[in-house]
């Protein structure tokens, strides 16, 4: 494992800084703190850089761009848009397919007894193959993550990438995309592929510093993919909900599906509670679409606000059918999207690496 006089107060560091600036629940805390253990039981410091460089980055991103956001969504809760703590379920949505294929490189180290000294080769068994899976995991979402929290500050409207003619779409709707937000992208999966040749052990004799720039392009091309690849399924598979009242895009809290109408969950089980909290949060939000409306004088957010329909719906008026579904299909919640982009793109990698190198992907052979 990675030295405990490093790893200990890393870890401390981590979870005091999410503590502190309360960037994550108490259950949060908990998923991150798990986490970070077990990538630090990991040999190599590698695992728990990528997991932090994430962490870090993200956070970044979503201070950056908090602000202008909250202007220009709304949360389903009834505050305005931006992120707040994040819980454990958007935690494990980006890291739970890594932690896995961490662990299960740690596992076949272990088995192979070269958990104390081992290097990363051009395909000599499938430990390498495990390597490029929780590489790829992190560069995946790291762009996913950027691109999402930057590209809403785009001066240009976000297009809809599932749409044949990539129609015009209101700043955070799903699968809406931006060019500000692809190069946002680009970055962050760059940032992941710079720390993994910086700190992945290579083989000397198999790794030529020709190959190593190959390797940074190759994950911040796979990384950018997979940003891609969330904001068309986060546009098929995730509904995005659009308040009738100011045309803005409403937000699940926790990463969570956006209730539209009190009964279009479970209609056999709704009660007069949750009629009730879905009058609340609807009134919440007019107040707040309102306040948005009387307090949004700047020109950049006028002419943000210049890109949405400006007719005011009141709640008497749209009565229960204040909210609609703009685009998708209310499959997902955005965490789920998150987790399967994840793991389309670990997997996928693995399965291209090991065809590269000509290394069966048979995990079964891991735990023989």
């Amino acid at each position: 494992m990675v030295n405990p006089a490093i790893a200990v107060p890393a870890v401390s560091a981590l979870v005091f800084r999410a503590w502190s600036r309360k960037t994550l629940t108490p259950a949060g805390i908990f998923a991150a703190a798990t986490t970070a253990v077990i990538h630090v039981l990991h040999p190599w410091i590698l695992p728990f850089l990528l997991l932090t460089v994430f962490y870090l980055g993200g956070s970044q991103a979503t201070k950056v761009k908090h602000d202008i956001k909250a202007q220009l969504t709304l949360s389903a809760s009834g505050a305005r848009g931006g992120e707040g703590a994040r819980n454990h379920l958007q935690v494990l949505a980006n890291s739970i397919v890594a932690t896995v294929i961490v662990a299960l490189h740690i596992y076949f180290m272990w088995k192979e007894e070269r958990y104390a000294a081992t290097c990363f080769a051009q395909g000599a068994d499938i430990g390498d193959v495990f390597v490029i899976g929780f590489i790829a995991n992190y560069a995946a979402v790291a762009a996913d993550t950027f691109s999402s929290e930057l590209g809403i500050l785009s001066k240009t409207p976000p297009r809809l990438i599932t749409s044949p003619t990539l129609k015009v779409v209101p700043p955070g709707t799903n699968g809406g995309v931006t060019l500000a937000g692809l190069l946002a992208g680009v970055f962050g999966a760059f940032t992941v592929a710079l720390t993994s040749v910086l700190f992945v052990p290579f083989c000397a004799e198999s790794w030529s510093l020709f190959d190593r720039l190959g390797f940074v392009i190759a994950v911040t091309v796979w990384g950018t993919l997979g940003s891609l690849l969330d904001s068309f399924l986060g546009g098929f598979l995730q509904a995005s909900v659009v308040d009738k009242r100011t045309g803005k895009v409403v937000e699940g809290d926790g990463g969570r599906k956006v209730l539209v109408r009190p009964s279009s969950t479970k209609p056999s089980a709704t009660t007069d509670s949750d009629v009730a909290k879905y009058d609340s949060d609807i009134h919440a939000t007019e107040s707040t679409a309102n306040a948005v409306s009387r307090t949004a004088t700047s020109a950049g957010l006028a002419s943000a606000k210049s890109q949405q329909p400006s007719r005011v719906v009141s709640a008497a008026e749209g009565g229960h059918n204040s909210r609609k579904v703009e685009t998708g299909f209310d499959i997902l919640d955005n965490n789920a999207v998150n987790v399967l982009m994840a793991a389309i793109m670990s997997v996928g990698a693995m399965v291209l690496a090991g065809y590269y190198w000509n290394i069966p992907l048979q995990i079964g052979e891991v735990f023989s």
